[in-house]
């Protein structure tokens, strides 16, 4: 699947998330987050907020 504008990501589902690097490259980050409707991204498993800025995502390599 090909990145979206991360404005378009679903809530409640485990996403792929990519930021631009310091080259202004997308670079993927190494774990799953999902997107909670009052809460922003957090991990999946520990459901603890992640502190980030995401601007695409895909579904996690788990759900492709």
């Amino acid at each position: 699947m090909h990145w979206q504008p991360i404005d378009t990501a679903p809530h409640d589902r485990d996403l792929e998330l990519a930021v631009f690097d310091a080259a202004g490259e997308l670079e993927a980050l190494l774990y799953p987050c999902r997107r909670r409707a009052l809460g922003g991204w957090v991990n999946p498993k520990t459901l603890q907020r992640i502190d980030l800025e995401p601007t695409h995502w895909r579904e996690a390599r788990e759900q492709r």
